[in-house]
């Protein structure tokens, strides 16, 4: 038997009867009252109800007739929550705590209990378009929606449009459920949007297209959320493509984009060079089958040109291993900046960059040797050639001077 009583359980008095059968002595109704701290609220659950089972003094009780009356399982009266409980016959009378009461049977029951600090979850979409964005002419026509940098880092900017809601939050404005969006813009071609309804994405992305050189045909597109819970118990925390934050600001902002931007752009290069790995393979599979090597200077040229530019973009403009200025000044966010590499890969990402690069490294390398080889052979048939012809001229000369000598 439980025997703790929930605070919820403030006052307790039984009615009067509530109708004739009641008054007999062989059954009685017991209604219950209990007092609700916050009348308004909605409760979870609401500890045990009290039921008292009385002893039949009668044999002779009329218990179908009460059945047959309706009776509400629970009613509501102003800050009170009554249950009304009909008890028979028992075999000895006892104390008893029946099953906890749903909020569905107190209060408002047909409306869910809602978290106060949940809020709208914020999206993030992250966009690759170009090789080259001009920041500087993109901050002159946007110049009313830039936020100045706040750290030494150049190779990105931040433009906020709309206007942010003002809240009692300790932490400020709040980003979530508000019209305000950002924009974080890299150099190097990403696009980070945050808090950007869907039908608007389109607009954003022709501000930029405008000062972008170097666009794509297929253009890369990746997503994300962040969610913001003020009372969450640590700064941080992750989840499956999500990051749950106490607050969202404009360092925030940068960090995230940071990651991203460096996470989609650097998915282009790795299907880059996954297509110079394809084209080797094709090669070297000919060679299996034929024996020769059909590949042009020129083209190979290219392809060197190629792996060398996706090797150096990616250390030189990305700054893959560069840490944000940011992440160096707080350590608040430079958890989120770890953690992000972490969740997205980067490290080991480049990792598999690097070794399909070796890859590419070591088959050009084969091939030009090859094509050195071929070379070589040309210019020694070639000199093979010359010293033939040399000597046949030799030969002409002798018989020529002989036959005149002897004329």
């Amino acid at each position: 038997m439980r025997r703790a009583i929930d605070a919820h359980l403030k006052t307790m008095r039984l009615l009067p009867p509530l109708s004739p059968l009641s008054s007999s002595p062989s059954l009685f109704s017991v209604c219950t009252f209990l007092t609700l701290k916050h009348p308004p609220a909605v409760s979870n659950s609401i500890s045990k109800t009290l039921i008292l089972h009385s002893i039949p003094t009668s044999p002779h009780s009329s218990i179908p007739s009460l059945r047959s009356r309706e009776f509400r399982p629970s009613s509501v009266i102003g800050p009170f929550a009554i249950r009304c409980v009909s008890t028979a016959s028992s075999p000895e009378g006892a104390l008893e705590w029946n099953e906890p009461v749903l909020c569905s049977e107190v209060g408002e029951g047909t409306k869910a209990s809602v978290d106060k600090d949940d809020k709208p979850n914020i999206p993030v979409r992250a966009y690759f378009i170009s090789t080259s964005v001009d920041l500087r002419s993109l901050v002159e026509q946007n110049r009313v929606n830039f936020i100045p940098p706040t750290s030494r880092m150049t190779n990105y900017v931040v433009f906020r449009f709309g206007e942010l809601v003002k809240t009692d939050s300790a932490f400020g404005p709040s980003l979530s459920g508000s019209d305000c969006c950002y924009m974080v813009v890299f150099q190097y071609g990403s696009i980070i949007l945050f808090n950007v309804p869907e039908p608007e994405i389109d607009g954003y992305l022709k501000i930029v297209e405008k000062h972008a050189s170097g666009l794509l045909h297929e253009m890369k597109k990746d997503e994300y959320e962040v969610r913001e819970k003020p009372d969450l118990d640590t700064w941080m925390e992750g989840g499956l493509d999500y990051i749950m934050l106490q607050h969202l600001n404009t360092d925030g902002i940068r960090t995230i984009g940071s990651v991203l931007g460096q996470s989609i752009a650097l998915d282009y290069y790795v299907r880059q060079v996954d297509g110079m790995v394809a084209e080797f393979t094709d090669i070297n599979r000919e060679m299996e089958s034929t024996g020769k090597f059909k590949m042009k200077r020129k083209k190979l040229f290219q392809l060197v040109g190629k792996a060398n530019s996706n090797l150096a973009d990616v250390i030189l403009k990305l700054g893959l291993f560069e840490r944000s200025d940011i992440a160096w000044k707080d350590a608040k966010y430079a958890q989120i900046w770890e953690y992000l590499r972490d969740e997205f890969e980067l490290t080991q990402r480049f990792a598999s960059l690097d070794f399909k690069l070796k890859f590419v490294e070591h088959n050009i390398r084969f091939l030009q040797e090859i094509l050195q080889n071929r070379k070589s052979d040309f210019l020694e048939w070639l000199i093979i050639a010359l010293i033939g012809a040399e000597i046949m001229l030799s030969l002409y000369d002798i018989l020529h001077r002989s036959a005149l000598a002897s004329l």
